[in-house]
């Protein structure tokens, strides 16, 4: 990529590689044994014949970007080089290598906007799974349909959003429903797990990094306020930030600007929030482990989604659609649910709500044999077994599942406020070598 020429002790040409014939559009069987001079700028030229007589006297020198260069048709352009002294066969002959910083720029600026459009193109691939995977808001109670009455009346607006409810109720469906009935229907909703990412992480999660910016980054990145610019961003589990990551998320939401990490541009953009939590966010700002005033900015209007067992006329309405995508999905006919199963389903209370529900209808559907749906136990397939007799463990067993309940508790949350370490009562570098002795990890 770089120009190099090699000169002899009166300034002429020895070796003209192909890069120099393309950056001085001309050929090397041209300006062999020719003058260099007519390639350097009058700076260039004196910093190059100052260097040929031994001023400085080092063995090889940088030449800054200040200085230029022409080409074989009087064009000049920007350059960096450096020059060195070599020695061969008793002559002495002089090394420069040239770079042309316009196309240095125009490389960088294409690199920065492939690696940008592979972000945006990684991050919808991401989301086209989850949509397909996603759990699916139907029903006919009332509850719900009071929650999609806020979700009309809100949908039109610019107003931050705060949905509650518990684990596996649906609230992602409920963002992606204010987001497709809002005037950013046409553009991005990006959404981000905070109980998913490391703390030490999330401001780069969020605001992104540039290159250097820390260790294992080797290239710059966009956060999802970047990505989210003119759409829409949904914050999952916010609940789960840091104090710190809370404060400049604030300024975002007040300001409309950020900067990346290790980075000094001001950066605006134009997003709208939508956070959710199963948390009480109030009742964790009273206690100082949510900040109050960003809860009050989120909490601008409120929507509570209920729990499946809260809504169970919507249950056999959820069943049947269940059954009939997980039927289509593995090539199966199954047209009969039986009705002892189907009175079990209704009178669960549904600790995980419809992504519980979600698992055992596909499940079920998995192990049908024939069009009637096999009866399966949703006490046994939550793992709440009837109680029996405790079989006895070795220390090493009962530990391992020890750490495995505080992980899923923490949706796998090792360091940090409320991660699994804290629950425990151990450093979190205890924990992880204790993680890996006994084998733990994330599937």
């Amino acid at each position: 990529m770089d120009a190099i020429l090699t000169l002899n002790n009166t300034g002429q040409i020895t070796l003209f590689n192909a890069a120099a014939e393309q950056m001085f559009h001309c050929r090397s069987i041209e300006v062999i044994n020719t003058p260099v001079d007519r390639f350097l700028s009058p700076e260039l030229n004196i910093t190059l014949t100052g260097f040929r007589s031994g001023t400085p006297p080092e063995q090889a020198i940088w030449i800054p970007e200040s200085m230029s260069a022409i080409r074989a048709d009087g064009t000049v352009f920007p350059i960096e080089a450096t020059v060195s002294k070599v020695d061969a066969s008793g002559e002495k002959f002089y090394i420069l290598i040239l770079r042309d910083l316009n196309e240095r720029k125009a490389r960088q600026q294409a690199e920065a906007e492939c690696n940008t459009l592979r972000e945006i193109n990684d991050y919808l691939q991401e989301e086209v799974v989850a949509n397909f995977h996603g759990e699916e808001l139907i029903g006919v109670s009332k509850s719900l349909f009071s929650a999609m009455n806020l979700v009309k009346q809100v949908a039109g607006t610019e107003a931050t959003v705060l949905i509650t409810g518990e684990t596996g109720t649906g609230k992602e469906l409920i963002a992606r429903s204010i987001h497709n009935l809002s005037q950013r229907k046409d553009k991005t909703l990006v959404k981000l797990n905070c109980a998913t990412i490391p703390e030490n992480l999330a401001e780069s999660e969020l605001f992104g990094h540039e290159k250097g910016s820390f260790t294992g980054a080797i290239a710059r990145k966009l956060g999802r306020f970047e990505l989210a610019n003119g759409g829409t961003l949904f914050l999952d589990e916010i609940g789960e930030l840091s104090l710190d990551i809370q404060a400049k998320l604030l300024r975002v939401l007040q300001e409309g600007e950020f900067e990346r990490v290790g980075g000094t541009q001001t950066i605006r953009c134009d997003v709208r929030v939508i956070a959710a939590t199963h948390r009480d966010l109030a009742q964790m700002s009273q206690q100082g482990k949510f900040r109050a005033d960003l809860f009050y900015r989120l909490n601008v209007f409120p929507i509570a989604v209920p729990p499946l067992r809260e809504r169970r006329e919507d249950i056999p309405h959820l069943i049947r659609h269940f059954v009939s995508k997980y039927a289509t999905k593995f090539g199966k006919q199954v047209t009969v649910i039986p009705d002892r199963m189907m009175v079990e389903l209704e009178n669960y209370n549904w600790p995980g709500n419809i992504r519980e529900l979600q698992h055992i209808i596909e499940r079920a559907v998995i192990l049908t044999n024939d069009n009637q749906l096999a009866s399966v136990s949703c006490i046994n397939l939550t793992g709440i077994d009837p109680p029996a007799a405790t079989a006895i463990v070795t220390l090493e067993e009962a530990e391992r599942t020890h750490i495995l309940k505080a992980l899923d508790a923490t949706a796998w949350k090792i360091a940090g406020d409320r991660g699994a370490a804290q629950i425990l009562g151990v450093p979190s570098t205890t924990l992880r070598s204790r993680m890996e002795k006994l084998g733990i990890r994330k599937s």
